[in-house]
């Protein structure tokens, strides 16, 4: 399971969500942990000035003293408002005023340190106890009071703000909470939506490997469902699809070719066989030794052109067609040279020809050999199948950029059924099979693995007893 692509992506999926969310975390505490301290400040320093400025006003306008009762308990009016406690000291630091219900602080002094910073830095925050007035640290802010008599400008005492840090810290993790609560509950729902979608991406991906794996025992009809998708997945369910058609394809080719193969082979052994122990054990008479010897040697023959097909065969195969493209040669006299080693059959059996060759060379692109053996198996092929008396008729000629050779026979009309088929090794009709005991079915199946190598094409009709072969060759520029 752990060495899975399904575990193995989803892992990754909630590392990328754990540490994003992590990161994301941490700058937002950060972000937060600034901002709710910078608004503390704020407050702390706005509470502050405001409360100077009336505490100012009232000494100054109305008289009240510093230490005046009615002072402190407006300032624990503002302390319940603001939630900060404040302080009002004379000049020496005692505290004359505070915003404590109990009054506990009235009287303590607070060092002098804390009022030279009071002076010096008016209403900036430091961390202080104010000369352990307080048990723990506190945020605390200070600024002196001023008053005016006859022109002169003196301080008149102290005023301290402080707010403790357990209410910032309060505040602080109600946010974290809120969030840890928010990044838990997008994670496990990422969590689940990449479970999800990880083990959909893998099901194609392990049907692929079933059938991969049933491929190996030789089963070829097995195919992965076609889920409609249109992304890489989808892609490559199609294209391993198309790989288990070629493979169905080539092994259906394959056995097909073992099963003709076997049946070529066969019956010229049955046949060499048969008559041999026919003459060793003398149930063929003296006197007709030498007719079945000739009939033993035929077949022999015979075995000895199909393996000789066999091996021009798997050459062709493994050719090059840009290494024979390279070279040219003059295709007329291909075809008159194909047309005079075979004078001999054509007589043979009483066949006209009409060759329509131009006089002036048409010079192609090709292998000289491979493409005269084209030429030599079509007339071949057409002599073998002519009917006695018949016609062969060849022409060739020039369109665009390519040459056309036709060869063209009078005799028995190739089944439609059969014109698909006819390129296919040792395919050969029920009729000719019978006919031609010298062929071993591969000659138009070489003609076609020729050109195919050529990237040249062949055509083929055959209708009212005349069956044409027509193939291209690509003229040289």
């Amino acid at each position: 399971m752990k060495h899975s692509i399904y575990f193995r992506n989803f892992l990754a999926t909630a590392l990328i969500v754990l540490i994003s969310f992590t990161i994301l975390g941490g700058l937002s505490t950060m972000w937060n942990y600034r901002r709710t301290f910078s608004e503390k400040r704020q407050a702390m320093t706005s509470t502050l000035q405001e409360t100077a400025r009336y505490v100012t006003a009232q000494n100054l306008y109305d008289g009240v003293e510093l230490g005046d009762l009615n002072l402190s308990m407006w300032l624990a009016i503002i302390s319940g408002v603001s939630g900060f406690d404040l302080l009002i000291t004379d000049v020496s630091g005692v505290v004359s005023a505070c915003s404590d219900r109990d009054f506990n602080n009235l009287g303590k002094r607070i060092p002098e340190s804390d009022l030279t910073s009071a002076i010096k830095d008016s209403a900036s925050v430091a961390r202080s106890t104010l000369g352990q007035m307080y048990p723990e640290f506190r945020q605390v802010a200070g600024m002196p009071l001023t008053a005016t008599v006859n022109g002169e400008t003196y301080v008149s005492g102290y005023l301290f703000i402080s707010s403790d840090l357990a209410s910032f810290r309060q505040e602080f993790r109600r946010f974290t909470n809120v969030y840890s609560l928010f990044a838990i509950s997008v994670m496990a729902l990422a969590f689940i939506i990449s479970l999800v979608a990880t083990k959909k991406q893998a099901e194609p991906l392990n049907e692929m490997a079933g059938a991969a794996r049933r491929f190996a025992r030789g089963d070829f009809a097995i195919r992965v469902k076609d889920t409609g998708r249109y992304d890489e997945i989808g892609q490559l369910a199609q294209a391993f699809n198309a790989m288990a058609d070629s493979l169905e394809s080539s092994e259906t080719l394959r056995r097909g070719f073992i099963a003709n193969l076997s049946h070529e082979l066969k019956t010229p052994m049955t046949v060499i066989d048969g008559f041999t122990e026919g003459i060793l054990d003398g149930t063929i008479p003296q006197e007709d030794a030498e007719r079945y010897l000739n009939v033993i040697l035929s077949e022999t023959r015979r075995l000895s052109r199909l393996v000789g097909s066999m091996l021009n065969m798997s050459k062709l195969q493994s050719s090059n067609a840009s290494v024979a493209l390279k070279s040219s040669f003059d295709i007329c006299e291909v075809v008159r040279l194909a047309l005079l080693s075979l004078e001999g059959k054509i007589r043979a059996r009483q066949l006209d020809v009409d060759a329509e060759l131009p006089e002036e060379p048409i010079m192609t692109r090709g292998d000289n050999d491979s493409i005269t053996q084209v030429v030599y198996n079509l007339i071949d092929n057409a002599i073998k199948f002519s009917t006695p008396g018949g016609v062969i008729r060849l022409e060739l000629w020039k369109q665009g950029d390519r040459a056309f050779v036709s060869v063209e026979n009078s005799g028995e009309t190739i089944p439609a059924d059969d014109i698909s088929h006819i390129f296919d090794r040792f395919h050969k009709a029920d009729k000719s099979r019978s006919a031609d005991r010298e062929g071993v079915g591969l000659g138009l199946y070489i003609v076609k693995t020729i050109l195919d190598n050529h990237n040249e094409d062949i055509f083929v009709t055959s209708s009212d007893g005349l069956t044409k072969f027509v193939f291209t060759l690509t003229i040289k520029d």
